[in-house]
């Protein structure tokens, strides 16, 4: 890109003082219609709640309202930056989930590092909001913090980080392992970095069927094992899922655990750090044929696509827009709440994840798939409320969905709301532009 789009980006959100603003969804022709907007008629509205409270979802916005709840402990790449520097990216997420989704998501950055702390005021925010987004949360805080909600909370609470992530990488997954003709059941898998994403991809490939066995978790501290002295502290919220890889029992020092993590693998998931440099050239040469690597790093990619492919990998993909078969988690988030909103569903299983995730993957397959086109971008936008659809189905078959609603209306409502959104947005920069 040859214009600086970080001199750019702040130049631009200075200009509109960020990006985000709340406006009206019913009509406003004069004064006289706040008696019923406002003050008396909104009274009524008020008291049927009170007799039921399920009909706030019939009087209020709460049925398409989400947080995007943060503490700013781990944003982006940028690590601990604090409450406040997070809000530029949490509005951006707003922004997404409007554009991608049609879902009004409001940032809420919280002054506290301590998760029950944290817990307690998702809790109480309960009544306002239709469903949770967690957001940019250190790890191991992170899993304890979505388990405890998940478990507590009367509506449905994600994490992008970890849920997210999961659904877009087993996605590229299903459809880079159809290419190189490879059983996703006897696959040896390597996972680079077990922070929330590592995690959450680990526990979203077993659920899907990875013999978690095959799989090896390496972190800092190099490969994760049970006999590792920090096993019990580092793993405590996941130990019974971590537990289960490795049956290999590699072993390696902090070193040396990337380059013995490769060795005879057919997939490597790189959750890391920026590189280049992470992933080495002659370690992926050690990795088994048609290997697949997912480089997902940011800004910059563990090891440079060009360098993995000369090495020999057979498909490579990225965190970037601007190299092919990028992993973003923006292909998830939005239609999943989508869906979930559309049947009304009390929380986001497993098994809705892989929904998600398959039906991202089928887009692709139906659309051509290549070396350098596994997954969907975000311009291929009638994806979203086919995904929503595929949520919503699986909500509606396991029993957590209040309202049943056939496939065609699902995707219809579905359809009908993002277009609205993405016809809204796109008629505000128009208005922008001009001025």
């Amino acid at each position: 890109m040859k214009k600086n789009f970080y001199k750019e980006s702040v130049k631009q959100h200075l200009k509109y003082k960020g990006k985000i603003k709340i406006t009206s969804k019913c009509p406003i022709k004069s004064f006289d219609d706040f008696v019923l907007w406002y003050t008396p008629g909104v009274a009524q509205p008020c008291l049927e709640i009170q007799k039921d409270i399920s009909k706030v979802y019939d009087y209020t916005n709460k049925g398409n309202l989400i947080s995007i709840v943060t503490d700013g402990s781990r944003v982006l790449g940028l690590g601990d930056i604090g409450p406040e520097a997070s809000l530029p990216v949490m509005e951006g997420k707003s922004l997404l989930f409007k554009y991608l989704g049609g879902v009004d998501a409001v940032p809420i950055a919280l002054a506290t590092k301590d998760p029950e702390k944290f817990i307690d005021t998702v809790k109480l925010l309960q009544p306002a909001f239709g469903g949770f987004n967690l957001e940019d949360i250190a790890h191991p805080k992170c899993f304890h913090i979505l388990d405890t909600l998940r478990n507590e909370m009367r509506v449905p609470v994600w994490h992008d980080d970890q849920q997210g992530t999961a659904v877009v990488i087993l996605a590229g997954l299903i459809n880079a392992l159809k290419i190189v003709k490879k059983n996703y059941k006897k696959v040896k898998v390597g996972i680079i970095g077990a922070g929330a994403a590592g995690i959450a991809g680990l526990r979203l490939m077993i659920a899907y069927g990875f013999n978690p066995g095959n799989i090896v978790l390496c972190d800092t501290r190099g490969i994760v094992h049970k006999d590792r002295e920090d096993f019990e502290e580092r793993f405590k919220y996941t130990k019974n899922l971590v537990i289960k890889t490795n049956q290999e029992k590699r072993y390696s020092n902090s070193e040396n655990g990337i380059e013995k993590t490769l060795e005879g693998m057919d997939v490597v998931i790189a959750l890391s750090k920026p590189g280049p440099g992470v992933i080495k050239k002659e370690w992926i040469k050690k990795m088994s044929s048609d290997a697949i690597i997912f480089a997902c790093a940011n800004p910059v990619p563990e090891i440079w696509p060009d360098e993995a492919k000369k090495a020999g990998a057979r498909i490579v993909a990225t965190g970037r827009s601007d190299f092919p078969n990028q992993i973003n988690n923006s292909l998830a988030f939005p239609a999943i709440f989508r869906g979930v909103f559309e049947v009304g569903a009390t929380s986001i299983t497993d098994e809705m994840c892989i929904a998600a995730a398959e039906s991202l993957a089928e887009y692709a397959q139906n659309k051509g798939l290549t070396e350098d086109y596994i997954i969907p971008t975000m311009d291929d936008w009638e994806v979203f409320p086919l995904e929503s659809t595929a949520v919503g189905m699986k909500a509606i078959e396991q029993g957590v969905a209040k309202f049943k609603f056939s496939k065609k209306e699902i995707y219809r409502n579905s359809y009908e709301k993002i277009k609205q959104s993405r016809e809204e947005i796109d008629f505000l920069t128009k208005r922008y532009l001009k001025s």
